[in-house]
């Protein structure tokens, strides 16, 4: 007997997983379809990792007369309803036009009824030319999934793949005549039905596919609507620094805006790009990275970490949003906000997709370029001689995928004539490639409930000894921080508090850093 080699902690695992592999296949225009409802919490999982957009087939089995068991069609149900006949179940059941006119009716009632359940008035997208991927969270026989792919078949779709966790090897033979791939993590030779490839494979409520689906836009415009850009003013915590959101249709990534010193998220050239990325389907977020109170103080607009930080909280808060949290990050920086953007990126660890500077100051974040690990794009002017030669050095430093452009002609602020639409044609070309690239980047939760003490050893840093001076030295990469917390697990040990002393007295020279400690205690 054939060992079960894979399980899943519940669906959404799986769907994890498949879209792991989908996302490798760089599929062009993907529109993702569920077979509910047990599909549905995979084909959420994996439209947000290609962010497309999710739609659902229903499918309901025509019964032969006398014989309900065996199916003599099927009825799908996606963004056209289409009638499957097995025109030799149909003979040799003697099935006629009353039964079968009468069969279809009700099945029909049934199918509208789950429609309006699951999908009330939410607008259905068209396949048609679109690499259409079918998800279901297994297949026992195949059947329904065959009369799915045969009905999707007459909507012209370009592609059509096949995304399964697990199925009997026999059943996947069957149905790879209806479709150009197959996916299937686990082709099983003993199968002894899908449960039993899960941890968690409780029943599905209504209730529950409602609330999966409305996790994920179906992409479509309701009717008698055209897909808009919808832009709004938004405030960053925790200071309630001002933006600008905008957020195209069909996204394919949001780029944060960091300015360069003296300027603003009004400032026009960066406004001016952020309007062609809109245009490309790229989100933007223009913010300014200073209080007013903050901007009368020159010294801030060259304080990177101060910038830096302001850039993290944008970022944050970007994954809070519902409608942008799960769309790949870019960061376009120019002058200074360079700088404090390739700060973050570093600090974000692996948060952040891509990067582009604009006649930035790369190398004002010299320390922090090392860290830096996702692909960066320097675009300076071929006039701005002394910015060229910083950026020259700051690439050196960088070691992740990394590119320098020159614009022909252009000076610093690339105000010669069409200079800054040539940067904005290389930042859009570095985003598409790379945002698209990183989309699914954003880790999984792992299957199992986290394990504490493996998470703590995988943070874990050496330290020196606390009476050595190096101790408390190795906390001032946190004091620009205003907020700084302590933890331990000891209940209060002599060590702690010395340690505590050291780092309070090192963080408290010219830093303005509140500190809370925080102390557990094991039982």
């Amino acid at each position: 007997m054939e060992n079960i080699v894979q399980r899943f902690a519940g669906r959404e695992d799986a769907g994890r997983k498949l879209g792991e592999i989908l996302v490798q296949l760089e599929l062009d225009h993907p529109l993702v379809y569920a077979l509910p409802r047990g599909g549905v919490p995979v084909a959420v999982e994996v439209a947000k990792m290609l962010g497309a957009p999710l739609d659902l087939l229903l499918v309901r089995k025509i019964g032969a007369p006398g014989n309900p068991e065996v199916a003599l069609g099927a009825i799908v149900e996606g963004a056209n309803s289409e009638v499957v006949i097995n025109e030799d179940v149909r003979r040799m059941s003697g099935a006629d036009n009353t039964y079968l006119d009468r069969a279809i009716a009700d099945q029909k009632a049934e199918l509208a009824r789950r429609k309006e359940i699951y999908l009330g008035d939410r607008p259905r997208p068209d396949p048609t030319g679109r690499t259409v991927i079918v998800v279901d969270d297994g297949l026992a026989t195949g059947a329904t999934m065959k009369a799915a792919l045969i009905g999707l078949k007459r909507s012209s779709p370009a592609r059509i793949v096949v995304a399964l966790p697990v199925a009997p090897k026999t059943a996947l033979d069957d149905i790879s005549g209806q479709a150009d791939d197959v996916i299937c993590l686990h082709p099983a030779t003993a199968f002894r039905g899908v449960g039993g490839f899960y941890r968690d494979f409780h029943q599905l409520s209504d209730a529950e596919t409602v609330a999966l689906l409305g996790q994920i836009s179906s992409g479509a415009p309701r009717a008698g609507q055209k897909r808009q850009t919808h832009k709004r003013q938004v405030t960053i915590p925790p200071l309630g620094l001002l933006g600008d959101l905008t957020v195209p249709p069909d996204t394919r990534g949001i780029v944060v805006f960091a300015h360069g010193s003296g300027s603003s998220r009004l400032s026009p050239r960066n406004t001016y790009v952020a309007d062609k990325l809109n245009a490309q389907g790229f989100a933007t977020l223009l913010f300014d990275l200073l209080t007013p109170r903050e901007g009368l103080d020159r010294r801030n607009v060259f304080d990177i970490p101060l910038l830096a930080d302001r850039v993290i909280e944008a970022c944050m808060w970007v994954a809070s949003e519902p409608d942008i949290a799960d769309l790949p990050l870019g960061l376009f920086g120019a002058s200074t906000g360079a700088a404090a953007a390739l700060v973050a990126t570093a600090e974000l660890k692996g948060k952040v997709a891509a990067v582009v500077s604009r006649g930035g100051r790369p190398d004002m974040a010299l320390d922090h370029l090392p860290m830096v690990t996702c692909p960066t794009l320097l675009i300076v002017g071929s006039l701005d001689h002394d910015v060229l030669r910083l950026n020259e050095k700051a690439l050196a430093a960088l070691t992740c995928t990394k590119v320098l452009e020159i614009v022909p002609g252009a000076g610093h602020l690339f105000e010669e004539h069409g200079t800054l639409d040539k940067a904005i044609d290389l930042a859009a070309a570095w985003f598409r490639s790379h945002l698209a690239a990183q989309a699914p980047a954003r880790p999984a939760p792992p299957p199992e409930p986290p394990n504490a003490p493996s998470i703590l050893r995988d943070a874990a840093e050496p330290l020196p000894e606390i009476t050595d001076s190096a101790f408390a030295k190795a906390f001032d990469r946190f004091g620009s921080k205003r907020v700084v917390l302590l933890g331990e697990a000891s209940h209060g040990t002599s060590e702690f508090y010395r340690a505590r002393a050291a780092i309070t007295r090192r963080l408290n020279e010219g830093s303005k850093s509140l500190l809370y400690f925080l102390l557990f205690t094991y039982s």
